[in-house]
């Protein structure tokens, strides 16, 4: 090979690599096993395989990863041990928060302790009014006091965030320069630059976070920086972050927080560029690994994006890929509740002990027990016969709800995949009937480990006509880090009229973050040709209270009121006529695009009757029972040619489940393409 382009995602279980042939668009995918005590110990073991199959490091020329090491880090509580200076009178905004409760009727629900303990949450003296104008001068000397008592107490890192600094940063600047002063290794994270916006406890909140995490991040791409020169690669490392762009590792070092929805924001890319290259711009993304079921919408080719997440409880603001997680995987347990209603998820059984077919040590039923019980998963060995599997453990586990609940061993594990189907049914309205998309038009992307094998039964209980199942599903994340642009969010928080005087200092906004946004492009040596800016404001009706997005060039007063109107009616399902719009915030969006784009695969040389390996027994429900189902093996599939359901279809990273009333077809980019026969109920 030439040329390479290098996509990396690190798992919990898996790291999974996909090599690109600049020259040829040649793809190839393969796992190595993650090593959670050192995620770069893994990047390294996989770089150093390159040899053994065909590679050379040193024609490496884009490096990117994505990683879940921060989430984990905050779920863990293992970030860095932080102070927070801020306002007199504001040490507590950390701990109010917005009081809002995420289940009004539910009395046992508790908040997390706060990232940064009281004792630690340290005010001074300064005032900054609306517009920046200096009220109370900053008290120099209290910043001295502060820095000697986080000195003492040994902090690791320190966010500093004080009122109404997005519009004025000059108290925090001269803050962190005394700071510093005193504690020059500590890690120092300003709210003035991670989120230059209004709302103090969403900006204060991020900034803690950030801080938290900066020290640990520090470290671990420190040895992620250091492998991969060892193991050969000389090319400039990107790390994905959670809008689904790449920034440079720099950043990555100094902005931790961006990298919270790190991983599925990588799919996410990844599933919009396959489907819009697919002729699918309209999809919904169904990313089902052992533990989770990651689902996001897609119109038009562009993901949707939201400001606000929730992460392990703690509130972050930033441009992220709006994904919905839940509590579904194929590790999830089967648990009866106290009135002996069968349930699934969220606990699971992870990795270790794992599902019970596993032979690992776990012994609760789960999703993937289920799948082997009713033979949809191969009863013998997974990963292309690599992983042994214990049929009569799985059978042995679910026997053992079955008699809890006084029904046969196939009614439940047929129920078992029922409700997480169920569950996962209800994350994909979430994203879109809810938020005012039609469901119809929308085809369903299903990739990750289990997300071929549960497609087809979301699909028929959405009503979604068409299943989308990409080449090599389990390493969809690395794919969509491979193709990622380098891309950097400029922000410019307004609160004005969008119109008259008040849209002359809006598009002087923007010309102001145009400016900064050329200049880190050209700082990241982006070529010009790769070059573009994308423009997004952030808007209301004058009396709301939340913001939404509303993407393109600001030309017009006129013209934006109008896009505005129709954002609102998607969103809201009205729109008010001669009402005034206010502009929050504005975003220039620095894009340094990727390089070449996906290309058409070759097809295997077969018919479909060459790429049938066999056949088993599989239940395919109550009606149906157990039926004689065709296995076909994936990468002996030829491209044009129909095939009907049921169907298992197996290849090294997943397994897909076709329905009996579904067809499919490989296309040309290797994409199987499953729709349901017209007259279907």
């Amino acid at each position: 090979m030439g040329n390479i382009r290098v996509g990396i995602d690190v798992g919990g279980t898996f790291t999974d690599f996909t090599v690109l042939d600049d020259e040829t668009g040649g793809m190839r995918h393969f796992k190595v096993s993650s090593t959670p005590h050192d995620p770069s110990e893994a990047i390294e073991i996989g770089i150093a395989s390159f040899e053994g199959r065909g590679l050379r490091a040193s024609d490496v020329v884009h490096f990117g990863h994505g990683t879940t090491v921060a989430t984990n880090m905050v779920i863990e509580r293992r970030g860095g041990k932080t102070g927070l200076l801020t306002t007199e009178g504001f040490r507590d905004v950390l701990e109010i928060g917005r009081q809002t409760r995420p289940d009004l009727f539910d009395m046992s629900v508790r908040k997390p302790d706060p990232l940064v303990v009281r004792p630690l949450r340290l005010e001074v003296a300064e005032r900054l009014g609306p517009d920046g104008e200096v009220i109370v001068p900053l008290d120099e000397a209290g910043v001295e006091d502060a820095a000697k008592r986080f000195r003492a107490e040994g902090v690791e890192a320190i966010a500093i965030g004080f009122l109404h600094s997005y519009r004025n940063a000059a108290h925090e600047r001269r803050a962190a320069e005394i700071v510093r002063k005193h504690l020059p290794d500590v890690f120092v994270s300003l709210s003035s630059d991670v989120l230059p916006e209004f709302r103090e406890y969403e900006r204060i909140s991020t900034t803690v976070m950030n801080a938290y995490l900066m020290p640990r991040m520090d470290g671990y791409l420190d040895r992620f920086m250091k492998r991969s020169r060892q193991a050969g690669i000389d090319a400039k490392p990107y790390t994905i972050h959670s809008n689904g762009g790449l920034m440079s590792t720099e950043t990555a070092r100094n902005y931790p927080v961006r990298t919270c929805l790190s991983g599925p924001a990588a799919g996410v890319v990844g599933a919009a560029l396959v489907g819009k290259a697919a002729s699918f711009p309209d999809i919904i993304t169904y990313d089902v690994g052992g533990t989770s079921t990651d689902v996001a919408l897609i119109a038009g080719g562009k993901p949707a994006y939201s400001a606000d997440r929730d992460v392990a409880g703690y509130s972050i603001r930033c441009a992220m890929v709006d994904v919905s997680v839940i509590g579904a995987g194929g590790g999830s347990i089967a648990w009866l509740d106290d009135a002996g209603g069968l349930k699934v998820g969220p606990q699971s059984a992870a990795a270790v002990p794992g599902p019970a077919a596993y032979g690992k040590g776990g012994t609760d039923a789960t999703i993937t027990d289920a799948n082997i019980v009713l033979q949809r998963l191969n009863p013998i060995a997974l990963l292309d016969g690599a992983m042994p599997v214990d049929r009569e453990a799985a059978l042995s586990a679910i026997s053992a709800v079955a008699g809890k609940i006084g029904r046969s061993v196939e009614d439940t594990a047929w129920g078992i995949i029922r409700i997480a189907v169920a569950n996962m049914a209800r994350a994909i309205r979430a994203v879109s009937m809810d938020k005012g998309h039609d469901l119809k038009q929308f085809a369903l992307m299903a990739f990750g480990g289990a997300g071929p094998l549960h497609a087809s039964l979301v699909a028929a209980e959405t009503g979604l006509d068409t299943v989308i199942i990409p080449e090599s599903p389990g390493t969809m994340c690395a794919r969509g880090v491979l193709l990622s642009d380098v891309t950097r969010d400029f922000v410019s928080t307004q609160i004005k009229r969008a119109r008259g005087e008040g849209w002359t200092e809006i598009t002087t906004a923007v010309a102001g973050l145009e400016r900064r946004a050329r200049e880190w492009l050209e700082a990241e040596t982006i070529p010009d040709d790769k070059r573009a800016l994308q423009h997004v404001a952030e808007a209301r009706y004058a009396g709301q209270n939340h913001e939404i997005r509303v993407e393109g060039i600001l030309s017009s007063a006129e013209d934006f009121a109008a896009r505005f109107a129709e954002a609102h009616r998607v969103v809201y399902g009205y729109a008010l006529d001669n009402h005034p719009v206010e502009i929050v915030n504005l975003r220039v969006q620095a894009i340094g695009h990727a390089g070449r784009p996906l290309q058409t695969v070759e097809s295997a040389s077969g018919t479909m009757a060459d790429a049938r390996v066999g056949e088993r027994d599989v239940y395919v429900g109550p009606e149906g029972g157990w039926k004689t189902v065709p296995v076909y093996k994936r990468a002996l599939m030829p491209q044009g040619e129909k095939f009907a359901g049921p169907a298992i279809i197996e290849e090294l990273t997943s397994t897909a489940y076709v329905l009996p009333d579904q067809t499919g077809v490989v296309d040309a980019y290797g994409n199987i393409i499953l729709s349901f026969v017209k007259d279907r109920a």
